[in-house]
């Protein structure tokens, strides 16, 4: 359901963006303004960015195999970040570059109103389109409690945000085009053409920035959420205590290796008197409360290890020697 949402969210930015980047492109080269060739490539760019994102969630989607028995669902967070630059580099790097070319060679706008009609007609297809994932990202949002600005870095899914972000700069983008449109067919300010192209550039700098900088913290590999490893310790702990199986619980680990995929290790230290089959019931009890709560657990590997053995080893090298494991 998850993916699905985010995969509609990006149909409507895509079918949007497409029909956005023609009719801008006809009017930069019908107007000569460099705002409005600038808006143009960014809108390509956020088509062909939209493209990468299906393409990578078709990708994430791949079954485990020999080679990556975890599966693929960290190639989301590749293609992601692939976005970013692309954003980056052609984004920012040619809206900033048309800026400087309009400064240096200034030129009046012809038919400004084409400017102004495929201006308007773009801010109200990017409002619905943003509207569309913003109201996806706040069904999620809603449950972690978190302010929007603190969910988007708190978020695991890269092709989400990365719609909002992108939704965000472009309307940003159309009132600085829109702005400086103004200034240079009220005012005679021909150079406020190239000099909305350059902010339209920094704009899409600032949120390739952003991006690359939350998507390499998925990459290297992220926890859970705060709540998602307070509930974690919680359903374990009703296994530990006075006359239960569990003695201490060493640690627990967790690792998002897709937006829906999560990794949980847990280290816990059994009481002496615990048989084996013992372990094997409390082992399975755990993985299908854990399971139940939080399907996106998707990998969950119980490791079975004295509290002193872990405090020796952690100790002595900061590193934990992994001993006897149920699954």
């Amino acid at each position: 359901m998850e993916a699905g949402g985010s995969k509609a969210v990006i149909f409507v930015a895509f079918a949007c963006n497409l029909g956005i980047a023609v009719a801008k492109f006809i009017a930069a080269a019908w107007t000569q303004s460099s705002a409005m060739a600038s808006e143009a490539i960014h809108s390509l760019v956020d088509t062909s960015n939209q493209l990468l994102l299906l393409f990578g969630i078709s990708r994430a989607a791949r079954p485990p195999d020999a080679q990556h028995p975890f599966g693929y669902g960290k190639e989301i967070y590749f293609w992601s970040f692939i976005v970013a630059m692309v954003l980056f580099a052609l984004g920012a790097g040619v809206a900033i570059y048309e800026g400087i070319e309009k400064i240096l060679r200034p030129h009046p706008l012809r038919d400004v109103f084409w400017v102004y009609a495929v201006l308007f007609v773009a801010i109200a297809l990017e409002g619905y389109s943003m509207v569309k994932a913003v109201r996806e990202f706040n069904m999620r949002r809603r449950s972690s409690g978190l302010g929007f600005v603190a969910a988007l870095r708190a978020s695991k899914d890269p092709s989400l945000f990365a719609i909002v972000l992108e939704d965000a700069a472009a309307i940003a983008g159309l009132l600085i085009a829109l702005v400086g449109t103004l200034a240079a067919d009220f005012g005679g300010y021909e150079w406020a053409d190239g000099i909305a192209s350059i902010l339209i550039g920094c704009v899409l700098a600032f949120v390739a920035a952003f991006m690359s900088i939350e998507i390499r913290s998925l990459i290297v590999g992220e926890s859970a959420s705060r709540a998602v490893q307070t509930g974690l310790r919680e359903i374990v702990a009703r296994e530990a205590g006075p006359d239960k199986p569990i003695r201490a619980i060493n640690e627990i680990r967790t690792m998002h290796l897709g937006p829906q995929d999560v990794l949980v290790t847990a280290s816990v230290d059994f009481e002496d008197w615990v048989s084996a089959r013992t372990v094997e019931d409390v082992t399975a009890r755990l993985q299908n409360a854990i399971k139940s709560r939080y399907p996106e657990v998707q990998h969950l590997f119980i490791e079975v290890q004295s509290e002193q053995a872990f405090q020796a080893n952690k100790d002595s090298s900061g590193l934990r020697v992994v001993g006897s494991s149920a699954h």
